[in-house]
């Protein structure tokens, strides 16, 4: 059994529908599994064991991430923590990225108050998924910047993939491109444990990424037209009438239980 640099005993996932585990129904029964169930039984499998609650609900802002999940993973006192949130923020119309930013600042300095390892992301540009990403590459690339503020000045470890083309890979996403797919999942549950178990110098946790696939103009153009009407116009539908995907739902894993291993 290999041995991480650090033994956790609690870890806590709070976020939204990537860390829900949503694009990825691979667990008991075709339950959404996801990254962060990845990432612990990884690391349940190199210490032995580890408790582990996930609260992530889809469609949940950034706001609502820290009103609802903050309180009750605190009450956990994990000594480990993902935070991961603000995407849905930021890719709505006229978000104001300086309010989500500092909210997102103010829940990375209550974790670290208490001790625990803070991890986290920055998100790929969208343009290398969808041609209309472009409209939010540069709020994206703003909203990364800031992420990057934050994590140095807490002291959390931050998976830096704003600029990776493999992780943009269509081959890694649902068709939606939202979501990331059981493939996705892993890369990112690869990615997170490499902060917490660094890789030797010169070993990237994306392994030996294959080129992506070269599509015609004609077939590029006809995923654009079937994903803006299977995606993009229920995705604006419901923004106009004030729903969420995550309306009713509750956290998968609400309580501190044993990883199976």
């Amino acid at each position: 059994m290999t041995q991480s640099r650090k033994r956790f005993e609690r870890f806590v996932a709070i976020g939204d529908s990537q860390t829900e585990g949503v694009g990825d129904p691979t667990g008991p029964g075709g339950t959404e599994r996801g990254w962060a169930d990845r990432f612990a039984e990884r690391l349940a499998r190199a210490q032995g064991g580890l408790l582990y609650a996930n609260l992530a609900v889809r469609g949940k802002l950034l706001a609502q991430i820290d009103e609802d999940q903050m309180e009750p993973a605190l009450a956990m006192e994990p000594d480990l923590v993902s935070l991961i949130g603000g995407l849905n923020d930021v890719i709505r119309p006229k978000c104001n990225v300086d309010l989500v930013l500092a909210r997102m600042d103010h829940m990375q300095a209550r974790l670290a108050e208490t001790g625990a390892t803070v991890i986290t992301i920055t998100y790929p540009d969208p343009a290398l998924m969808m041609p209309v990403g472009r409209l939010l590459s540069e709020t994206v690339a703003e909203f990364n910047r800031g992420l990057r503020r934050i994590a140095e000045r807490h002291g959390s470890l931050l998976l830096d993939v704003a600029d990776s083309a493999e992780v943009a890979d269509p081959d890694h996403w649902c068709p939606d491109r939202l979501h990331l797919n059981p493939a996705g999942h892993q890369v990112l549950a690869d990615g997170m444990h490499s902060l917490i178990e660094p890789l030797p110098d010169g070993v990237s946790w994306l392994g030996d990424a294959p080129a992506p696939r070269v599509r015609r103009l004609g077939e590029r153009a006809m995923d654009e037209i079937r994903w803006a009407g299977a995606f993009l116009a229920p995705w604006v539908y419901r923004r106009l009438t004030g729903k969420s995907s995550g309306d009713g739902r509750f956290a998968k894993r609400p309580e501190l239980t044993p990883v199976e291993i």
